[in-house]
């Protein structure tokens, strides 16, 4: 079919599938729309996109991914298409779609686990995934909601179904934001599984909860505080640490010595929500200023860009950045 200046057909053979990809009341089509500025007209099983080429070509990209999705057997949520949209998915020359499938070096395309396959939703996300198969040691720093920490952990699950570990172990500081642990119920365990629960989620997200009880039973897996990695050496093993800007200087230090044969690392933070009592010095802070230089060792910054939970979420961190580099101005000023 001739293709009419600022129109492009796009023709999906399956009618049940293509009821799918346009969602309940098409609502499909509508983030497609708003997050492409394209309009999109149905007609039998051909969609008519409206606008300019480039908007064009990206929601073309898009709905064809999301077609394949769907014809892999995979299900469609908003947050794929969200993903979708971020990642600003291109047809290539053969007309194949060229999205969050297909950004990894060397292959890697999607993170596979027992419950779930795992995938971008940014380009930040695809460079962090694929630095986490990659490099032995990864900093993903940002703001709350960018999947740092989740991505790491389905980054330690495939390895360790893969066999290219023997062991995951998940480690947070247990820093008190504003709670203190004395007053909370229960023994020392009790007091410290709150502050680890988020490392448990992911897990449970991505596991089944009786071979987590397994693995964690075996060793195969383990959830500990910080303080419980003094004097080990973690040898085949992907270890993770959250909420990196709550070490302090020595913590870090003594974690990122840890590091033995055949392991790797994902260190996890957000330089804007540090904890520590005032006049301590953040581990993390501290780390990426003396091993940014060295080539070894993957950086990744995240932005409210990356940010994937609520769209509120984002206006958020955004708008306490901008107090933040206002006060700055301020402060800037008053000591001239």
């Amino acid at each position: 079919m001739p293709e009419i200046p600022h129109e492009t057909v796009v023709e999906f053979p399956d009618n049940r599938l293509l009821i799918d990809l346009c969602g309940q009341f098409d609502r499909n089509l509508a983030q497609i729309e708003q997050g492409f500025g394209v309009a999109i007209t149905r007609r039998g099983n051909m969609l008519t996109l409206h606008g300019e080429a480039e908007a064009r070509g990206h929601a073309n990209g898009a709905l064809t991914t999301m077609y394949e999705r769907l014809e892999d057997g995979r299900p469609l949520e908003p947050g794929d298409i969200d993903g979708l949209i971020r990642m600003g998915a291109l047809p290539d020359d053969r007309g194949a779609s060229v999205g969050q499938l297909d950004m990894f070096p060397g292959g890697r395309t999607e993170i596979r686990t027992r419950k779930k396959v795992i995938e971008p939703r940014s380009p930040n996300q695809a460079r962090y995934v694929a630095e986490l198969f990659s490099k032995s040691m990864v900093f993903g720093i940002g703001p709350a909601g960018t999947g740092k920490t989740y991505l790491a952990v389905a980054a330690a699950v495939s390895m360790l179904m893969d066999g290219q570990v023997d062991r995951i172990i998940l480690s947070r500081p247990a820093v008190e934001a504003g709670e203190k642990l004395g007053f909370l119920p229960g023994d020392l365990k009790e007091k410290i599984d709150p502050y680890l629960r988020p490392l448990y989620d992911s897990l449970n997200d991505m596991l089944p909860h009786k071979q987590i009880d397994r693995m964690m039973e075996d060793g195969k897996i383990e959830v500990a505080p910080l303080a419980f990695m003094r004097g080990r050496t973690l040898s085949n093993a992907f270890v993770v640490l959250d909420e990196a800007q709550n070490c302090t200087e020595m913590q870090m230090k003594m974690f990122l010595t840890r590091m033995g044969e055949s392991s790797r690392m994902a260190i996890t933070g957000d330089p804007s929500q540090i904890d520590l009592p005032r006049g301590t010095g953040s581990g993390l802070l501290e780390a990426l200023r003396v091993l940014e230089g060295v080539e070894a060792i993957g950086f990744v910054r995240f932005t409210s860009a990356d940010v994937v939970r609520h769209p509120l979420v984002a206006s958020i961190v955004e708008a306490y950045d901008a107090a933040g580099d206002a006060a700055g101005t301020e402060a800037g000023k008053a000591g001239k």
